[in-house]
């Protein structure tokens, strides 16, 4: 196999069809941005949900004093210790291989702790709160995040506790939505993708197409199959790789410009991915690249020039 001769024609083919060589880099410079958006956005949520749901606890109020309406709160008063502490043995005697940890929070410690920090002197809604107007909790860690409904089956409904309380629902609407988004890119990028194969199988017919006598004379003089075959293949991977490579840079781009340096530095309680994630990822998607475009190749090259 003569290189200068693979690369030679090569060259030259691209010239003929540099109008379809444009397109097919265009094609699969969008279609890998949608594949790459696609892949760090369900980063992002993987990173979200570890870093989160390893914090989150399951959190028990216990009821206040005054009206609650619920019917395990009827004598409005909260539970007193002995209620509570029988509260933590049913933890301990029926949970015990669900809950890690259980720590109780105090009405004042929930006021000084958590209150304060969001109601600056305790005014909420034009009143001004104490200690007294808070409820107590016990908040508990999970060994298993899943095992949320075994928790509340076993103390919901309990004398002394109004409510519990799985703090991974705050977070499931916002991942639901990012997790709505991924599909949706990922569709966009499937669809991308079988547009950049046909358009790959087209243009190494037409290019095969224009070249049809030399191919021909090529092969009375004893040319391998490869050999007529590798300037086809490369010129569709040239495009392949040139538009996965943008589609990395721009990725890397948006990346640094809208996450590193914008969400990132307004928002810094998420561990955001960065242009390092798109760094080990390019290698991925230029590699996903160059073989859609060499199974194209060969495919339509199969068909078109058979020995």
């Amino acid at each position: 196999m003569r290189l200068g001769f693979i690369l030679s024609e090569t060259w030259n083919s691209l010239r003929r069809n540099m109008a379809m060589i444009l397109s097919l880099t265009l094609v699969t410079f969008i279609s890998f941005v949608f594949i790459g958006a696609s892949a760090l956005m369900q980063v992002q949520v993987q990173r979200a949900q570890t870093q989160w749901y390893d914090k989150v606890e399951v959190v028990v109020w216990l009821c206040p004093d005054g009206q609650s309406t619920a019917a395990t709160c009827a004598s409005g008063t909260s539970p007193t210790q002995s209620q509570i502490a029988q509260i933590e043995e049913t933890i301990k005697s029926e949970l015990p291989d669900a809950v890690a940890r259980t720590t109780y929070v105090s009405k004042q410690q929930f006021f000084k702790q958590t209150f304060l920090k969001q109601y600056p002197g305790g005014v909420y809604q034009g009143r001004t709160l104490t200690a007294d107007d808070m409820q107590a909790s016990l908040r508990l860690k999970l060994k298993d995040p899943t095992k949320y409904r075994e928790v509340s089956q076993v103390l919901a409904g309990r004398n002394g506790v109004e409510e519990v309380v799985d703090q991974r629902q705050i977070f499931e609407p916002v991942f639901t939505v990012l997790n709505s988004a991924t599909t949706v890119t990922l569709v966009l990028a499937v669809v991308m993708v079988i547009v950049a194969i046909l358009l790959t199988s087209t243009t190494i017919r037409m290019s095969a197409a224009s070249r049809r006598e030399e191919t021909r004379i090529m092969r009375y003089v004893g040319a391998s199959n490869w050999t007529i075959r590798m300037p086809f293949m490369l010129e569709g991977g040239i495009a392949s790789l040139v538009g996965s490579g943008l589609a990395c840079i721009v990725l890397a781009v948006l990346v640094d410009r809208f996450v590193t340096n914008g969400l990132a530095q307004s928002i810094r309680w998420i561990d955001f991915i960065s242009v390092g994630t798109v760094g080990w990822l390019s290698p991925i998607l230029i590699i996903g690249a160059l073989l859609l475009s060499a199974i194209a190749s060969a495919i339509s090259l199969h068909r078109y020039l058979r020995a």
